[in-house]
C-alpha cells in the first residue's frame, strides 16, 4: 500500500488547519461574466471541442487558449461548478503549460481539484484523480518535487478506493510514482512503489511480458542507486530474457548497457567490455553510427577503460562520443547530449583536464537552462563546475557557481536533501578561500543541520561539515565553541574507527593546539587554523567532487 497523505490543502499551506487556505482565499467557484453569449447551454462543449481540434491540428496555442478559456466560463454560467468545468479547466491547464505559463497552470489546476470536493460518484473521483497527476506533473516541471509527489499519492489514494488496489491502472500509477521517487533519490519509497507494481502486473499480464520487463529494468535502477548490485543483475537479466522472446533487439541492447554498468560497479570489467560491445554492434546496425545511443557506450567503455588504466584508449572513444554530440542525428534531444557531456567531463577530470571537462560542463548548462523542469539538473551541473573551479583555484567562480546551485536548489524544493548539504559545505570552503568568514559559518551551520538529519551524525559528511565549522570557529575567536566540537568530533571518530586511526590523530593534535593556546592572545591564531581549513579541505573537494552526481543524470 502506498503511503497515506494528507489533503491536498495541507502539503501545499505547510500546515494543518483549513486545507488551501490560501487558494480559498483567491479561488471562487463561480466567476461572473458579463458576456450573455455564454449564456447558451451549447456554447461550452463547442468551445472545448474547438480548443482540442486546435491543438490536435498543430495551430496556435493562444487561440486554442482563448476557446477554452472562453467554454470554462460558459460552464460557469451554465452548469455551475462540477465536472464539465473541472475537466475543461484540465484542458485550460495543459495549454497553459504548454506556453510555459506554469503558475497559471497551477492556478487552473488547483481549482479543479476544489471544485470537485465533497462531489460524490466514480466519475467526479476520476476528474479529481486527473487533475491530481496533472498537478503532479506541472510541479515536476516547475522543479518542486515534493509538491509533485504528494499531488501523486494524492490521486492515488483517490484511484485506489474507486478502482481497487490490484486494477492495472493502479500498477501504472505506482511506477508513476517509483519514478518520481527516483528522481527525489528516496530510493527505499520506490523500490516500494516499485514492488507494488510488479505485483499488479504479475497478477494481469503473461510470463515474460514486456510490461514486466519495463517494471524490472527500473527495479534495477533502484537497485543499483541503492548499491544492491547482484539483485539489481538478476533483475536486468530477467529483463534482458523477455525483451529476446518478443524479439526487442534494440531493448536488448540497452539492457545490455545497464548490465556492462553494474559489471563495471563490481569491477568485473571482462564482462563489462563484452556487454557493452554487444550493444556497441546492435546499436550501429540498427540505428547507425552516429546515434546517441552509440555515443553513451562510448563514454561507457572510456570510462571503463580510465578505470582500467587505459587511458589513451579512453581518451579516444570520448574523442568518438564528442564527435556525435556535435552532428547529431534528428531525434537526439538536448537532455540527451547534455547528459553525454556531463559523463565526458568527469572523465576529462579524471584525466587531469579541467579546463576541457569545464568546457563541457559550460555547454551542458547552456542546453539545459532554459528546458522547463530541468532546474535541479542544472544545479547539479553548477555544484560540479563549483567543485572544478575551486580544485583549479578559481575561488570566485567556484562560489558564483555554488550560489546559483544552491538558488536553484532551494527554489526547487531540494533545500532539506542531504545532496543540498554537500553543496552548502562546498560552499563554504569557497567562502573560506574568498576570506568570508562569517558566511562560511552560516553555510557550515546549515550544512550541519540537513547532515544530522539525513545522513547521521557517524556519516563522513557530516564530520568533515563538524571539522570545517569547528576551523571557521577558531578563525573567528569563538575558541570554546571550536573546542566544543572537536572533542565531539573526536569522541565520535574513536568510537567509529578506533584510537590508532591517522584521522583520530589529526583531531587529537587540533584539539591539543587549541586547548594549549586558550585563553592566549590569539594574534595568529586564527590565520593559522585557517590555513589548516583550506589546506586539508583541499583535497576533501576533489574527493566529494566525485560522489553522488548521478541522481542528476551525471557521472563522476
Amino acid at each position: 500500500m502506498p503511503p497515506q497523505t494528507q489533503p491536498f490543502g495541507v502539503f501545499l499551506a505547510g500546515g494543518g488547519g483549513d486545507p488551501l487556505p490560501a487558494a480559498r482565499r483567491t479561488v471562487k467557484k463561480t466567476l461572473i461574466v458579463e458576456d450573455s453569449s455564454l449564456d447558451n447551454p451549447d456554447l461550452g462543449p463547442f468551445l472545448l471541442k474547438m480548443a482540442r481540434e486546435t491543438i490536435a491540428l498543430g495551430e496556435s496555442p493562444v487561440k486554442a487558449l482563448d476557446f477554452a478559456i472562453r467554454a470554462s466560463k460558459s460552464f460557469e454560467r451554465c452548469t455551475g461548478p462540477g465536472l464539465e468545468l473541472a475537466t475543461c479547466l484540465h484542458v485550460v491547464a495543459a495549454i497553459y503549460s504548454s506556453l510555459g505559463r506554469l503558475d497559471e497552470a497551477v492556478e487552473a489546476l488547483e481549482r479543479s481539484i476544489l471544485l470537485l470536493e465533497g462531489e460524490n460518484g466514480s466519475g467526479h473521483a476520476m476528474a479529481q484523480f486527473s487533475g491530481y497527476m496533472q498537478l503532479g506533473d506541472t510541479y515536476s516541471m516547475i522543479g518542486q518535487l515534493d509538491r509533485s509527489i504528494a499531488c501523486y499519492e494524492s490521486g492515488l489514494k483517490i484511484q485506489m478506493d474507486v478502482l481497487g488496489e490490484s486494477d492495472p491502472r493502479v500498477a501504472e500509477t505506482c511506477r508513476y510514482l517509483a519514478e518520481a521517487h527516483v528522481q527525489a533519490m528516496q530510493f527505499d519509497q520506490a523500490e516500494n512503489f516499485c514492488k507494488k507494481t510488479l505485483e499488479i502486473h504479475r497478477e494481469h499480464c503473461s510470463p515474460a511480458s514486456l510490461t514486466e520487463a519495463a517494471d524490472r529494468r527500473l527495479m534495477a535502477l533502484i537497485c543499483e542507486a541503492k548499491g544492491d548490485y547482484e539483485p539489481a543483475l538478476e533483475h536486468l537479466v530477467l529483463a534482458s530474457m523477455s525483451m529476446i522472446a518478443n524479439a526487442q533487439d534494440n531493448e536488448v541492447a540497452a539492457i545490455d548497457v545497464s548490465i556492462g554498468d553494474i559489471y563495471l560497479s563490481l569491477c568485473r570489467f571482462d564482462e563489462a567490455v563484452f556487454a557493452y560491445q554487444k550493444a556497441l554492434t546492435v546499436f550501429k546496425s540498427t540505428k547507425g553510427e552516429s546515434h546517441s545511443s552509440v555515443a553513451l557506450v562510448y563514454i561507457r567503455l572510456a570510462d571503463l577503460y580510465y578505470r582500467t588504466g587505459k587511458l589513451r584508449e579512453s581518451k579516444s572513444y570520448c574523442e568518438n562520443a564528442l564527435r556525435i554530440y556535435s552532428k547529431s542525428v534528428a531525434g537526439t534531444t538536448a537532455g540527451e547530449i547534455a547528459s553525454g557531456l556531463t559523463e565526458i567531463s568527469a572523465i576529462y577530470e579524471a584525466l587531469n583536464e579541467p579546463e576541457d571537462a569545464l568546457k563541457l560542463l559550460q555547454k551542458a548548462v547552456k542546453l539545459l537552462e532554459d528546458i522547463p523542469g530541468k532546474y535541479r539538473t542544472v544545479a547539479g551541473i553548477e555544484a560540479q563546475m563549483g567543485v572544478m573551479f575551486y580544485m583549479v583555484g578559481r575561488y570566485m567562480d567556484a562560489w558564483k557557481s555554488f550560489e546559483n546551485a544552491i538558488t536553484k536548489l532551494r527554489a526547487s524544493g531540494e533545500k532539506k536533501s542531504a545532496f543540498f548539504g554537500v553543496v552548502l559545505n562546498q560552499m563554504g570552503l569557497a567562502c573560506v578561500q574568498l576570506y568570508k568568514i562569517g558566511d562560511a559559518a552560516k553555510h557550515f551551520e546549515e550544512a550541519r543541520e540537513i547532515l544530522e538529519r539525513e545522513c547521521g551524525t557517524y556519516h563522513s559528511d557530516t564530520l568533515g561539515v563538524y571539522s570545517n565549522l569547528a576551523a571557521t570557529y577558531d578563525a573567528m575567536g569563538r575558541v570554546e565553541d571550536a573546542i566544543e566540537i572537536l572533542e565531539y568530533i573526536l569522541k565520535m571518530r574513536e568510537e567509529k574507527l578506533g584510537t590508532a586511526n591517522p584521522d583520530v590523530d589529526d583531531e587529537k593534535k587540533r584539539l591539543f593546539e587549541l586547548l594549549k593556546e586558550t585563553g592566549r592572545v590569539r594574534n595568529r591564531k586564527g590565520k593559522k587554523s585557517l590555513e589548516n581549513l583550506i589546506d586539508s579541505n583541499s583535497l576533501k573537494m576533489k574527493k566529494e567532487g566525485k560522489k553522488r552526481w548521478a541522481a542528476f543524470g551525471l557521472r563522476t
